[in-house]
């Protein structure tokens, strides 16, 4: 299981998430922040449960590629 955690309301909007893992991550039209799709929110932490494995490297790079360090990637 992978799970992704992001601190949306932190998010300066550099688009290096997406870059990284286009598959999880896309850059919002209204305010120009990521977003984590498909997940659920609380208390302005972005959280997304996956059982696909495939998906860890991208993410991890993703993680390792934002300069605010608002993702957090964890493998359980």
């Amino acid at each position: 299981m992978v799970i992704i955690t992001l601190q949306r309301a932190k998010c300066i909007g550099c688009n290096y998430c997406v870059e990284q893992a286009a598959a999880q991550f896309q850059m919002s039209k209204k305010d120009g922040k990521a977003v984590l799709l498909h997940s659920t929110e609380k208390r302005g932490f972005y959280t997304l449960k996956s059982a696909d494995m495939g998906i860890l490297e991208t993410v991890t790079k993703a993680k390792e590629a934002c300069p605010v360090k608002i993702i957090d990637v964890k493998q359980t």
